[in-house]
């Protein structure tokens, strides 16, 4: 079964879509549409997502380090 697509911006986004992922139009419509039915359906809250990261991350240990210019400077290759 078939349907058509009559929007030129819909046709051209899923074809970018499909051009960055090197997959045929209807392999991106169908992970487009599973991924978002995925998302609607089962999961947690963006709240609830952020909490979970911000808890993992205050698991951490504290280094003592100083995260100045020179540190982001010399982790980008920079110094």
């Amino acid at each position: 079964m078939a349907f058509s697509v009559r929007s030129k911006v819909v046709d051209a986004a899923v074809r970018r879509l499909a051009k960055l992922k090197h997959k045929t139009l209807t392999d991106t419509i169908l992970e487009a549409v599973e991924n978002e039915h995925r998302r609607i359906q089962g999961g947690a809250s963006l709240i609830d997502r952020l909490a979970a990261i911000s808890a993992r991350y205050q698991t951490f240990p504290e280094t003592g380090l100083a995260a100045d210019k020179a540190f982001f400077d010399e982790m980008s290759g920079d110094a």
